[in-house]
């Protein structure tokens, strides 16, 4: 079980500080578990922001999902942190993509190399970076689409976060998300920086239906349940039966997000890899950020999540409790796990301009 059981935080590797351009989604790993539900969490990364003279401190830990059907189930999420994006000291990304479907683990790193890359070289990306963002997904898709992935039945999604100065830039394609640790007076609050795209969502819910898609739960779909009931609740308390797309005149292809990157099929019934980009300015009051996959979200709120968080100095600790408790509730809600990914950035020393 690696994290459940606290083997990936009796020991970490030293602390990474250099001031080098780096990927670290590709090389660096730290395997606390090789086995079958193995974890991966890599050591510290601190990297300073000259233009505004704090630091960001970060750890990040992926945990294959348990399958008891399938147990060599590869784990199809993936991450990457990159500093100095273009060269630039003060600019830095963060990324969490989780794949699905048969080749979602081709597909997670395939888009997670070619997003950070397009950004890498967008000439404009610190002039208009919600331009540069768009492009990028949207640029990766087609490219995905073309490329000897087959991408029918299978995507990713992504959350990322890029840092420039002290603005954060957050993309959102799918259902993982992004949270922002808020300090009001005694309270630290949770600050959703990206809103989960799914059949639950009113606007997108319409969207997709106006583009031809059934939106059904499997019971529903299946006539044990009535089809014309198009409420389903709230995505926290609904449990296992969620909305999800289908064709008009089959049963497939059954996505519970709106958006993702591949799942060509799902593009003719309204499924985008347009991402959602949103803008905040760092304050001193603004503590860390979470940046994770839904196998997180699925029965934790955001507000738990930093709860969590704030009892950690070191977020490696804190990735591997928000980890330990997201398994243990998959396991308390159903017989597997999702794959479980986590980044965790402290914002450090940022002072009132």
């Amino acid at each position: 079980m690696g994290c459940v059981h606290c083997k990936c935080c009796s020991r970490y590797p030293s602390s990474s500080s250099d001031g080098d351009s780096k990927n670290y989604g590709e090389a660096e790993e730290y395997n606390a578990d090789k086995g079958k539900e193995a974890v991966v969490q890599r050591p510290l990364v601190s990297v300073h922001v000259p233009s505004h003279n704090f630091d960001l401190l970060c750890s990040v830990l992926s945990q294959r999902g348990y399958y008891p059907d399938s147990p060599d189930k590869e784990n199809q999420d993936t991450y990457c942190i990159k500093t100095q994006l273009q060269g630039n000291p003060n600019a830095h990304f963060f990324g969490v993509f989780d794949g699905h479907g048969v080749f979602g683990a081709q597909c997670s790193n395939f888009v997670k190399e070619r997003v950070v890359d397009m950004l890498s070289e967008d000439p404009v990306l610190f002039d208009d970076p919600e331009k540069a963002y768009k492009s990028a997904f949207l640029r990766t898709n087609e490219e995905l689409h073309d490329s000897d992935i087959d991408d029918s039945m299978s995507g990713t999604t992504a959350i990322t976060v890029l840092v420039v100065g002290d603005k954060l830039y957050v993309a959102n394609v799918g259902d993982s998300r992004a949270v922002l640790a808020v300090k009001d007076g005694n309270r630290i609050l949770a600050e959703d920086l990206s809103y989960d795209q799914t059949p639950f969502r009113k606007d997108e819910c319409e969207r997709v239906k106006s583009c031809g898609a059934r939106v059904l739960s499997v019971d529903q779909v299946e006539g044990l349940k009535d089809p014309n009931i198009q409420t389903w609740g709230d995505e926290e308390n609904e449990g296992g039966d969620p909305p999800r797309l289908w064709v008009q005149n089959g049963m497939y292809p059954g996505t519970a997000f709106t958006r993702s990157v591949g799942d060509s099929t799902a593009e003719d019934i309204g499924v985008i890899a347009d991402p959602e980009v949103s803008m905040v300015h760092l304050s001193p009051n603004h503590l860390f950020f979470v940046v994770a996959s839904d196998g997180i979200f699925e029965f934790l709120p955001s507000q738990a999540v930093v709860d969590m968080v704030a009892k950690y100095a070191d977020p490696r600790d804190a990735c591997a409790t928000v980890a330990a408790e997201s398994y243990k509730l998959w396991l308390e809600h159903e017989n597997r796990t999702d794959d479980i990914t986590v980044i965790i950035v402290q914002i450090k020393n940022l002072c009132n301009a």
